[in-house]
């Protein structure tokens, strides 16, 4: 299968192709795509004066033209781009930008002073503010053309799962970025004459990069952005917008069918809605269906896999709670998860393994990680799932302690340190428990220190100076002690009822 091969050669053929036609949409600022392909040129060649190439390039910015641009521009440059998650903590995106090493920080002017404290910390040479108060990255313009980079340069650096409560980063080349979008499109095609896609997902995130911006600039779309989500601006958009493709998550889905507007919202142009990151209900797909009149087709991937592994086709058959069949030159196999190799029947449950040409290089910094994730040319994800007679592929359970909050990975290690720190807390444990909108909410068990006094509020309010709000939990459990294993562990499979 011939691949585009970069994500910058599919934008500078867009913009020969479709100069007028608009590009990207945020709130009242509207760029085409020559307006797109220009401003990317000029920060491209502020950020080569930085020495950039071969470098890596953090992004600390919320959804908005500037963050689409910033990624062009850094990887046009020759860069490694990094986007981290705008809702961190210091405390959070300190061990990120650490690891990732980043020549150039990018950030709005939300985070500024947090930015700048760790520039100065970490020794990252240069940090510029992007957006309100620095630079408006939609205003430049340059007619020059775009650095093109080589398809097996390093293009991003996404960080990523783990259950050791510290994110991997993930290094991918263009050649698996670019090959993998081609891949998707071969089972939910783009359409060519004006698709408009409207991302309501948060653009640090993998899947909004590969369903939204790069699906957008591969098939010279439109795409509509979200600055953050609200139910019912989105309805609006999906509507006055004329929205043809639509990229949710059950949490969105959720939210959507919810709110008051859902029974009056219009879907003039809308013809397919994608979703990821957990399986939509059964009765959450059949509503938002028959109200849009646009089928719903539900797909897997990981950071890991570039990131889309399987899809439910467009134009097939679509099987509910299933996540689809493999994309084109794409290997995926249930296997024995104790040992690693023996191939299981269909309808047995084992672990996911993964072989094609969209899969990661390995970690950053990490080579025991990645000899333990890519293993005889295959990439091991972790996760529990079962083939079907068909071929199509259901997700059934974590192989370890990480679960998914509204799409995002959470490590209870992490939360658990955090438990930790507060002077009344003798022993805590964390575990995600079933919930209809978010997919997983987290709960918290602790144990008290004796002669201390503490309740849920205020060890809400405490975890919320340190974590993002998907990682808070939702609920805390006191007890006079957490069970344990023979040889002395805390027993989650006791806490959470599991079968041992």
């Amino acid at each position: 299968m011939a691949a585009p091969p970069t994500v910058i050669h599919m934008l500078a053929a867009a913009a020969r192709s479709q100069p007028s036609r608009e590009a990207l949409v945020c709130d009242d600022e509207r760029l085409s795509y020559l307006e797109f392909h220009q401003a990317v040129s000029a920060f491209a060649q502020e950020l080569s004066g930085l020495a950039v190439r071969g470098e890596r390039v953090a992004l600390i910015l919320g959804n908005s033209i500037d963050i689409c641009i910033a990624m062009f521009a850094a990887q046009a440059a020759g860069a490694q781009v990094v986007p981290l998650n705008p809702l961190y903590t210091l405390r959070e995106l300190e061990p990120l930008l650490r690891d990732a090493a980043p020549r150039v920080l990018l950030f709005s002017d939300a985070h500024a002073a947090s930015a700048v404290a760790l520039a100065s910390t970490l020794s990252i040479p240069h940090a510029l503010m992007i957006g309100r108060g620095g630079r408006r990255l939609g205003l430049l313009r340059s007619s020059a053309e775009l650095g093109l980079p080589q398809p097996d340069d390093l293009a991003a650096l996404q960080y990523t799962g783990g259950t050791t409560g510290i994110s991997k980063g993930v290094n991918l080349t263009h050649r698996a970025i670019a090959c993998n979008i081609l891949q998707r499109d071969a089972l939910v095609p783009s359409r060519s004459d004006g698709e408009r896609i409207l991302c309501t997902m948060p653009l640090f995130h993998v899947y909004a990069v590969a369903m939204c911006l790069h699906n957008a600039v591969c098939c010279a779309g439109t795409l509509v952005i979200v600055p953050r989500f609200a139910a019912a601006l989105a309805l609006e958009l999906l509507g006055r917008e004329r929205i043809t493709a639509f990229a949710g998550s059950p949490t969105v889905f959720s939210a959507l069918l919810a709110d008051a507007g859902f029974a009056s919202a219009k879907f003039p142009g809308l013809r397919v809605s994608y979703s990821g990151s957990a399986a939509l209900p059964a009765a959450m797909l059949s509503r938002w269906e028959q109200a849009t009149g646009a089928p719903v087709v539900e797909g897997y991937g990981l950071s890991e896999a570039g990131p889309v592994i399987t899809f439910n086709p467009l134009h097939g058959l679509r099987k509910p709670l299933s996540v689809g069949h493999p994309l084109p030159d794409t290997e995926v196999q249930i296997v024995d998860p104790d040992d690693g190799i023996t191939v299981l029947a269909a309808g047995e449950v084992g672990e996911i393994r993964v072989r094609g040409p969209q899969t990661m290089l390995g970690y950053r910094n990490r080579p025991e990680e990645t000899a333990q994730a890519l293993r005889g040319g295959w990439l091991y994800t972790g996760d529990l799932g079962e083939i079907d007679e068909d071929g199509y592929l259901f997700i059934r359970d974590r192989k370890k302690d990480m679960f998914k909050v509204s799409g995002y990975s959470v490590y209870p290690r992490e939360i658990e340190e955090v438990l930790y720190q507060h002077p009344a807390i003798r022993e805590a444990a964390v575990i995600g428990v079933p919930d209809d909108h978010r997919g997983t909410r987290v709960r918290a068990i602790v144990a008290i220190r004796d002669g201390q006094v503490c309740d849920a509020s205020s060890l809400e309010s405490f975890c919320r100076e340190h974590l993002t709000h998907y990682k808070l939990p939702r609920e805390f459990e006191f007890v006079a002690a957490l069970p344990r294993t023979a040889v002395g562990k805390i027993d989650k499979k006791a806490i959470s009822g599991a079968p041992r």
